[in-house]
């Protein structure tokens, strides 16, 4: 099981906004630089809009970022197309063996340092920006 590809293709359309902004960004032609279906483009870009990450003027082909880009970090695209619930990033099997010594506990055991691991990751995902994925692929563009 993986993280929602939701969260890589938010990136991508936020990527994609800065990219080529002085083109036209419809759905259809992120869609065609992700490879899906635009249909799923309009839903991420839904979450992204209700987040307050972008604006969308439907039939103009108006996409733009709500606020600047360098704010954006990526903690906020990964919670804004709902990869996971508080604290579900990592999950326990439900039916362990009651009459096992690990089964018996090896819920309670676990849960805390996955909810630690699930922090340190948001907390690592609060130091990254829009920007900084951005510029990496600009440098590599460049190399």
């Amino acid at each position: 099981m993986s993280i929602s590809s939701r969260f890589s293709v938010g990136i991508h359309i936020l990527s994609l906004i800065e990219l080529n902004k002085n083109t036209v960004n419809t759905s259809e032609s992120i869609a065609e630089s992700v490879n899906t279906n635009a249909a799923v483009i309009r839903k991420i870009m839904g979450m992204l809009k209700k987040a307050d990450l972008i604006t969308v003027q439907p039939g103009v082909a108006g996409i733009q970022f709500a606020r600047d880009y360098a704010e954006i970090t990526l903690l906020d695209v990964y919670n804004a197309v709902h990869v996971v619930k508080d604290n579900e990033l990592f999950s326990v099997h439900s039916n362990p063996n009651p009459n096992c010594i690990v089964g018996q506990t090896i819920q309670g055991s676990v849960e805390h340092y996955f909810h630690r691991a699930q922090r340190a990751m948001e907390d690592e995902l609060k130091t990254m920006t829009i920007k900084d994925v951005i510029d990496d692929m600009r440098r590599d563009v460049q190399s």
